[in-house]
């Protein structure tokens, strides 16, 4: 069983600035097969785009997704965890911020990113779900 943020994370997310294009992000996500970019800001995280965020943001509202930036739709609530956390600490954070991603840092610099997915499928069993079906809801 993986018991770091280290053994389950996605290395070397795909990070892009947050001045780029919608469609240029939505293009790096198809040819990589991802759905979710990280955005940065003069080389530090400041957000997280996916996929979904994309569809709801940029193309349900009918703007040129070419003419709007990922800082224009991307979610700024950056939460963040070391590599060298407890997946157990990592689980807790996303409860605690209700998210479903947190970025992996180590000395102000990205290594990772870490979904609920990762930890579903990498070696977690029912530990997950039973963690997350004891949370109080959030709505």
């Amino acid at each position: 069983m993986a018991k770091t943020v280290a053994d389950v994370m996605t290395r070397d997310p795909l990070a892009m600035d947050g001045k780029e294009p919608v469609t240029k992000a939505a293009a790096a996500m198809r040819d990589h097969g991802i759905g979710t970019v990280v955005v940065m800001t003069n080389g530090t995280p400041c957000g997280v785009v996916t996929d979904r965020d994309i569809a709801v943001k940029a193309v349900a509202t009918g703007k040129d997704p070419s003419k709007m930036t990922l800082d224009e739709i991307c979610s700024n609530s950056v939460v963040g965890v070391s590599p060298d956390q407890s997946v157990d600490d990592a689980v807790q954070v996303m409860k605690a911020h209700d998210v479903k991603r947190i970025l992996v840092m180590e000395d102000k610099k990205l290594k990772g990113i870490i979904s609920l997915g990762d930890l579903a499928s990498r070696s977690m069993e029912g530990d997950l779900e039973r963690d997350l079906s004891r949370s109080q809801p959030n709505n």
